[in-house]
């Protein structure tokens, strides 16, 4: 893969670095924050080497897969400085709920490295304790315990660069803020009990919390806003920090301070609550429902409660372990779908994508193989409702904060229950086996049948879908469709308004504008029609549909019609692109190229791979 040209086309394709507001990755996923999300070209953006799949909630996300880090550095690297303006970030279009997701993703997602490298320092530890390799009495166990838990102790200051980073502000002085609440001395004097101006500070101990620091920084950002813009110049380097400092740090030993930690408190009784009351059912539950979450990006809103519970009780026995059975399940999904199919393709992508979930990474088996069959889908769904209610059932514990799989099953250690990692072990291989066995015996490849037999695919010809003259796509006036990004094919200068079927199919897309439509052949080829360039602003003037979504059509059906005068007269060019999207499944041959054609002759011909 060249990273850097996908990296361009990414940049490219989510409206250009100046739509940037702000960018992290996770394991997978570049996370955009975008100030117009309307300018995202999702199907081409999908259509990018090295591009798994494409999610637009709070964020817009591009799912990368194992070669995360270098692209994500090769966008970095083109995107130089990012705008730090929030104010220029399109909100009106955004819900509420969308937007504190994206504050809150982007303020837990870049902690999870340092906190699961201590995490798994720390099982490693505990399993070489208990293996009697080592004493935990002895030095060398005693500092390295130490460097292991150093990511959760200072988890404030952690969270205060995140958080800083986020809104925009001096990261050094949020640290400063937020480093003053966890100073030993201050640890002391509020142990022993003391007064601010006359008004008595709650004892709360800050180390490990998160919620504390959020609101922190948060109060700290309004502040520093205020002086900057108020503050003379020539003092303001010192004066803003100094006002800063002076008014955040004891309004949050006062209010914010406390009140943080009872929402984390809070939150973490409420999980216990919902575990205690629903039991097993509600872990399973859960692992059940992963899939879902973790296609929408949605399972990132668990990062603050498993964050918190880690930090206030030391373990988490929800999230984790339903991951656990999630994972494992995908990773047998894979592997019994690469052991079935007779697609080549498949069967690498599915080997490749069940070893990344094996090892905690299930993105590459979701959006490679899970999602596209709807039977791997409820086998993976079936296996995790079992995997997780056992896991639940047994009340299985994890102790570090990292995807769960084969490499980090030491997250299940319990120095005070021995049992804790078999039954995580237990949980893996039933997942394992039950997703093996499962998606072994309901999944089916693809067939296409007429009249209940079933046929050999051949090569498919596709006559011209617009009368006209035909060009290669190279001479579209628009970057998106001459540089192949969205598909394979041609475009026709048309000497007519009919946009016809050039084969038999289904419609499976229709713009509401009516200036784009798709359709699948029954072979499973995916053709998509674009009339016009821009011509998506007329807002569906001068178009007319003649069949709609999920209507099956024959060769040579009238599909639109469009008032070829008046769109040229409107100021557009009426060129007609004609692609094959799934251009990856099929060999492609061009017809006529540069000749003027009928709707009966022939342009391009399909045959499978």
């Amino acid at each position: 893969m060249n990273y850097n040209q996908t990296a361009t086309q990414i940049i490219a394709l989510i409206g250009g670095k100046e739509n940037v507001s702000h960018l992290e990755h996770c394991s997978t996923r570049l996370r955009f924050t975008l100030k117009d999300d309307s300018l995202v070209k999702v199907k081409a953006l999908e259509s990018v080497e090295g591009v798994i799949g494409v999610r637009q909630n709070s964020q817009c996300q591009v799912i990368i897969g194992n070669d995360i880090i270098e692209v994500y550095d090769q966008v970095v690297s083109q995107l130089g400085s990012i705008a730090d303006s929030k104010e220029d970030v399109n909100l009106k279009n955004k819900k509420w709920g969308a937007i504190l997701l994206d504050f809150i993703i982007s303020i837990f997602q870049p902690l999870v490295p340092a906190i699961a490298g201590g995490g798994i320092l720390k099982s490693l530890l505990l399993l070489i304790s208990v293996l009697g390799l080592i004493s935990t009495k002895q030095p060398t166990y005693q500092l390295l315990n130490l460097v292991a838990g150093a990511p959760l102790y200072f988890l404030p200051i952690l969270v205060a660069i995140t958080t800083a980073n986020k809104l925009k502000v001096n990261q050094l002085v949020a640290v400063s803020v937020v480093g003053a609440l966890i100073l030993p001395d201050l640890t002391t004097l509020l142990a022993t009990g003391t007064k601010f101006m006359g008004f008595g500070i709650e004892n709360v101990a800050y180390a490990s919390q998160v919620f504390p620091a959020i609101l922190a920084v948060l109060f700290y950002a309004q502040v520093e806003h205020f002086f900057t813009k108020f503050s003379p110049k020539p003092i303001r380097i010192f004066f803003v920090p100094m006002m800063c400092l002076l008014i955040t740090v004891p309004v949050t030993l006062l209010i914010l301070g406390p009140l943080g930690y009872n929402i984390g408190t809070v939150l973490s009784t409420g999980i216990v609550w919902l575990y205690s009351h629903l039991g097993w059912l509600a872990t399973a539950l859960l692992a059940a429902f992963l899939p879902f979450m973790v296609v929408t990006g949605m399972h990132k809103a668990m990062i603050p409660y498993a964050v918190t519970s880690m930090s206030k009780m030391g373990t988490e026995l929800l999230y984790l372990p339903a991951s656990l059975a999630h994972n494992i399940s995908e990773a047998g999904a894979c592997f019994a779908v690469a052991l079935k199919t007779k697609d080549a393709k498949l069967k690498s992508t599915a080997i490749s994508a069940g070893i990344s979930a094996l090892f905690g990474i299930t993105e590459p088996a979701l959006y490679g193989v899970t999602i596209l069959n709807k039977r791997v889908l409820s086998g993976v769904m079936f296996s995790s409702l079992v995997g997780g209610g056992f896991a639940g059932l047994f009340a299985i514990k994890s102790f570090t904060l990292v995807g769960p799989g084969l490499a980090s099953i030491t997250m299940f250690i319990d120095p005070n229950n021995a049992m804790n990692i078999v039954w995580a072990i237990v949980t893996l291989l039933l997942s394992l086996f039950v997703s093996f066995v499962t998606v072994l015996i309901i999944y089916k490849e693809k067939q296409v049948t007429v009249d209940n037999s079933t046929v050999q695919l051949s090569d498919l010809s596709l006559t011209s879908p617009v009368a006209g003259k035909v060009v290669a796509l190279s001479q579209v006036k628009d970057d998106v469709f001459s540089s192949g990004m969205v598909g394979s094919g041609v475009a026709i200068i048309p000497e007519s308004g009919d946009l016809v079927a050039p084969t038999d199919g289904e419609i499976t897309m229709l713009f509401g504008t009516h200036h784009a439509l798709g359709m699948t052949t029954a072979d499973g080829a995916e053709l998509l029609f674009h009339i016009g360039i821009d011509t998506v602003q007329l807002a569906g003037n001068y178009f007319e549909a003649y069949v709609k979504q999920g209507e099956k059509v024959t060769q040579g059906q009238r599909l639109i019609h469009f008032d070829l005068e008046k769109i040229k007269q409107a100021g557009y060019d009426t060129t007609v692109i004609f692609l094959l999207t799934n251009q990856e499944d099929y060999k492609l041959q061009i017809y006529n190229l540069s000749k003027k054609v009928k709707t009966s002759e022939q342009v391009l011909s399909l045959a499978l791979n």
